[in-house]
């Protein structure tokens, strides 16, 4: 396990209080702080506040500078993407799941297509070099979506040269996305059986060879922000949760991690062959933002550990299938990325248009209908950027889902929202906010 120092817990003469925060009708709020006194007020932070990390709406009961109760209130994004899900096929149904948490798309795909796999009993005939891309674009997924946590809290903190140098370590990341998928987000790249393509040519060698600029933009922001002073003031001792309380408010990812809990999916329930891969857990023993931030910064080296192994393991299975041989599921032609980085290539089109009309026809029904998943249930674990992300899907027997439900980690750790920021500052409020690195495509789906 991988530890570091983390700052010790407040000294007694400045004991930390922990806060409960009970809901209550609009109105009865708005009575009972103008009954309290005329110090005490009720304003919004959000919908639309630029901290807010997307339409969430932060309801404060302020009392001077003072934060007495915090509550969140989600419901702003309509998205409707579970429920979309059920009038569209299996297939179609990664479309949806990649638009949730937008900063880490792959990610979710993984999560949704892994429940599928399970209903359709073809976990064991995922082709191995499916599996070990799908890892390697989860974990550069795990990359930009830190990177983009930890310079977008700084942001907010009118710190922007950090979000700078966030944003130019995942520039790199979007790059191989786009040169893999075509995309640089919303990728539905990977599917029921394994993924829609395989690596382009030169992929791997991109990947090596964007690796240490990676790198140098983690440990450049790292040696910003961690031993700044301005950093650690606003960061240190403030917005604490215990490992206790985070559990019991079902509180995952990062956030946990940096209370001294070493949960993560890879290692307690490894998939996707993560029981092959040598990689530490960071944690810390102390949940502030200081330290859920360095959390995330030693996560990103380990997912470079990751996928420099995954590389190695690409190079022995080029040339592999990337889907299921299932001709139920697959699709008769693998579909390639044309010379113009567009649509389908040539062979692809001769294989369907010109040569097969059998195959022509069976796509058509593949491609529109969808294939059958037989009646029943199942979920998978993943753990996401942001914490445990589980994917629970039901099949009445038909070709789309009578019903998916995400456990997701954004959702379920803005809970600890009230517990961190009530007893402190409203300036600590957009602090706990980044370092909880919530999406609100995520929460509001």
């Amino acid at each position: 396990m991988s530890e570091f120092h983390a700052t010790p817990p407040l000294i007694e003469d400045e004991m930390l209080r922990e806060y409960t925060a009970s809901g209550g009708d609009w109105d009865d709020i708005a009575a009972e702080a103008e009954r309290i006194s005329e110090e005490r007020m009720v304003i919004n932070m959000g919908p639309v506040h630029p901290s807010t990390h997307g339409v969430l709406r932060l309801i404060l009961d302020l009392e001077g500078e003072h934060v007495k109760v915090c509550r969140v209130g989600t419901g702003y994004l309509h998205t409707g993407i579970e429920k979309n899900m059920e009038y569209r096929t299996w297939t179609q149904g990664v479309t949806f799941a990649t638009r949730m948490d937008y900063v880490a798309p792959i990610l979710n795909e993984v999560s949704y297509c892994l429940a599928v796999e399970k209903l359709l009993g073809i976990t064991d005939q995922i082709p191995r070099r499916a599996t070990q891309i799908r890892v390697l674009m989860m974990e550069m997924n795990r990359i930009a979506s830190h990177l983009v946590a930890i310079g977008s809290a700084g942001n907010e903190l009118a710190a922007t040269t950090m979000m700078t140098y966030g944003f130019r370590g995942r520039e790199f990341v979007l790059k191989i996305f786009e040169h893999v998928t075509g995309l640089r987000m919303n990728h539905a790249y990977v599917r029921p059986g394994g993924v829609a393509l395989d690596l382009p040519p030169g992929t791997v060698d991109m990947v090596r060879q964007y690796i240490p600029g990676i790198r140098d933009n983690v440990q450049d922001l790292m040696g910003l922000t961690m031993e700044n002073p301005i950093w650690k003031a606003r960061m240190k001792k403030v917005a604490y949760i215990s490992n206790t309380a985070g559990i019991a408010l079902s509180l995952s990812g990062p956030c946990l991690r940096a209370a001294g809990y070493p949960m993560d999916v890879r290692k307690f329930a490894p998939y996707c062959g993560y029981e092959n891969y040598e990689f530490d857990v960071p944690v810390a023993d102390y949940s502030d933002p200081y330290n859920r931030t360095a959390v995330r910064f030693y996560e990103c080296f380990e997912s470079i550990r990751i996928v420099m192994q995954v590389l190695d393991e690409l190079d022995a299975s080029e040339g592999e299938p990337v889907m299921v041989e299932d001709r139920r599921i697959a699709w008769p032609a693998q579909l390639s990325v044309g010379s113009d980085g567009q649509g389908n290539s040539f062979e692809h089109i001769r294989e369907i248009m010109g040569d097969s009309m059998e195959s022509l026809i069976h796509h058509f029904k593949l491609v529109t209908e969808g294939f059958r998943v037989p009646a029943g249930q199942a979920y998978s674990l993943v753990e996401h950027a942001k914490g445990l992300m589980l994917c629970h899907v039901v099949s009445d027997g038909g070709t789309r889902p009578y019903r998916v439900h995400f456990r997701e980690p954004s959702f379920a750790n803005l809970q600890s929202m009230s517990m961190m920021v009530e007893g402190g500052v409203v300036a600590d409020v957009i602090t706990a906010l980044g370092t909880i690195d919530p999406v609100l495509g995520g929460v509001d789906r």
